[in-house]
């Protein structure tokens, strides 16, 4: 208890001595700092510009090397293009000699050769004789042609006219127009009538349209009130004469099915149909399948679900693990980083003790 009382009274004694010691010290400390700083930024800007100079020769050697380079492929390229060009010069020189000889030679011996002229213009005056008289006669075998071709068209024209007014045909009991009995000789066009064949029309194909919507509607068209008849078989009988149609055509234009209208077509529920494949195609859009419901607690008890950049393994490092994590691989040291002095034990008891007056230190 003596000891602890002799402490208790020191204590005041050891707390000044120890202020005292630490403001002694400081200006010590800050003068060798201030020394190691210097000495430091000294011999730091004596090796820089010792490798700044270092750099400056080097990279002069590298340039005079290179600029030395370029003069030389510059030099290079320059007498190839002399000598390209003087090549090219004694090239034309010596073509335009050439040139010179051959004309020369060609106009002495055809330009101006009297009995070679005589002879060319004979022989093209040949040429041009048998020239015109093929023409001639390719001419005189184009107009027979087209004459023939005029001939046969006019005798089909007669042909189809005849064929069409077949019915104006005389029979045992009447005679024709064209076969009056007032006349001597029957008309040619009588002759023409018997030589042809009626002509007969053909049936048109009708193309059946297939209807998607066609079973909605077949249920309303009963046998009652549509009443359906089949294409009756032909009879075997004798065509009537005259511009009459044909029994089939006319059967086939008379019971012609009914087509539905587009109002009858269509289904009664396509809005709704539309509307589904509308909200099917934005549910194929949608990210997120779960409602936004900002202003209730249906989401609050499931579990967090981290994305994809997250969860993987080569995610980054998270906020609260990247200003406090430590990284032993990365000190200088094995030991830990140590302070010049001890901390304040009273700071370190700062907002955990309390004082007389009640109050938190």
């Amino acid at each position: 208890m003596a000891t602890l009382a002799r402490l208790q009274a020191r204590s005041s004694t050891v707390g000044n001595q120890y202020y005292f010691r630490n403001s002694v010290v400081d200006p010590f400390r800050i003068k060798e700092n201030d020394a190691a700083v210097k000495i430091q930024s000294w011999f730091r800007g004596c090796q820089v510009r010792a490798y700044v100079r270092h750099l400056n020769r080097i990279v002069t050697i590298i340039q005079k090397w290179w600029r030395s380079f370029l003069g030389r492929k510059q030099y290079q390229l320059t007498v190839q293009v002399a000598y390209y060009t003087m090549m090219m010069n004694l090239y034309n020189a010596m073509a335009v000699r050439i040139q010179r000889r051959w004309r020369g030679y060609r106009v002495r011996k055809y330009l101006f050769n009297y009995y070679y002229l005589k002879e060319y213009l004979r022989v093209v005056s040949e040429t041009n004789d048998a020239i015109r008289k093929a023409l001639e006669e390719f001419a005189e075998m184009k107009e027979r042609e087209e004459k023939k071709a005029n001939l046969e068209r006019e005798e089909k024209k007669r042909d189809y006219q005849a064929r069409k007014m077949h019915y104006l045909l005389s029979t045992k009991q009447i005679p024709g127009i064209y076969n009056s009995p007032f006349r001597k000789e029957p008309d040619p066009w009588e002759l023409q009538l018997q030589k042809a064949k009626p002509l007969t029309h053909r049936r048109p194909k009708v193309k059946q349209k297939d209807s998607t919507s066609l079973n909605d509607w077949l249920a309303c068209t009963s046998a009652r009130s549509f009443p359906r008849s089949e294409i009756l078989p032909p009879i075997n009988r004798k065509q009537c004469q005259g511009p009459f149609r044909d029994i089939t055509e006319v059967l086939e234009q008379r019971y012609k099915p009914l087509e539905p209208t587009l109002w009858v077509a269509e289904p009664i529920d396509e809005l709704k149909l539309a509307r589904e494949e509308l909200r099917r195609e934005e549910w194929l859009r949608n990210v997120n399948d779960n409602m936004f419901l900002p202003f209730s607690s249906y989401h609050k008890n499931e579990k967090y679900i981290p994305s994809m950049h997250l969860s993987s393994k080569y995610c980054p490092i998270s906020h609260k693990e990247q200003f406090r994590s430590e990284n032993p691989k990365k000190w200088i040291c094995d030991k830990d980083f140590q302070t010049v002095l001890p901390s304040f034990e009273l700071f370190s008891k700062y907002g955990k003790l309390y004082s007389k007056a009640g109050q938190i230190v």
